[in-house]
């Protein structure tokens, strides 16, 4: 029976296809999200499509929440994978070695990615969610399992921390210790075939 005002179903919701081809269309900022949050290329990949899979086969979202959702399906796959705890009173970053896999960036793009990748995983996870991608502190809390005390704590050391590595970096860029070298292959480029395949496969999956 048609619905009010020939208004059906697959008109509201987003499908599969719409999904693969969001997935397809955003792959370098959704794959760029994945990274920034596991710190790992490997596992960036895992969620990517671990990401897809679930958008793809999950409950129906309306069309103009799909975007949206995609990039949340990513966060709750490296939140599942990382399990990302509060350490409390933490205030140290880790030490981070940049490789050629940012080196297609600008200069200034590279170093902010690298500043976010050398903090701490609950640090990095709450700055990218609340900073980045614009989660309030409560949601925030809620997908990641802590009290938003925690999440109010991290972004202050978050954004200290990533202070005080911007100007570091930046020092050491005017110095000429991390001048970009003639770009290589990235790992997200050697894989982009891998992914797009994954989608050209998830899209030929019978719903």
């Amino acid at each position: 029976m048609p619905e009010a005002n020939g208004i059906t179903r697959l008109d509201l919701y987003a499908s599969s296809a719409d999904f693969c081809r969001i997935f397809e269309e955003d792959m370098n900022g959704l794959y760029l999200l994945s990274f920034l949050l596991t710190a790992d290329h490997a596992k960036a990949e895992q969620c990517f499509v671990s990401g897809l899979e679930d958008a793809a086969s999950g409950n129906p979202v309306f069309k103009e929440w799909a975007r949206s959702w995609a990039r949340r399906a990513i966060i709750q796959n490296a939140v599942r994978l990382i399990n990302p705890r509060p350490t409390a009173g933490h205030d140290r970053s880790r030490s981070v070695s940049v490789d050629g896999s940012e080196k297609k960036l600008s200069a200034e793009k590279h170093l902010q990615t690298a500043a976010v990748l050398a903090l701490e995983p609950f640090e990095r996870f709450v700055y990218v969610m609340t900073v980045l991608e614009g989660y309030s502190d409560q949601e925030c809390s809620l997908l990641l399992g802590c009290v938003r005390r925690d999440v109010v704590a991290a972004q202050s050391r978050a954004l200290q921390q990533l202070g005080s590595l911007m100007q570091r970096y930046s020092q050491l860029a005017s110095l000429g210790l991390q001048t970009p070298s003639p770009h290589q292959p990235t790992a997200h480029e050697r894989s982009s075939s891998v992914l797009e395949l994954l989608i050209a496969t998830q899209l030929a999956t019978p719903a």
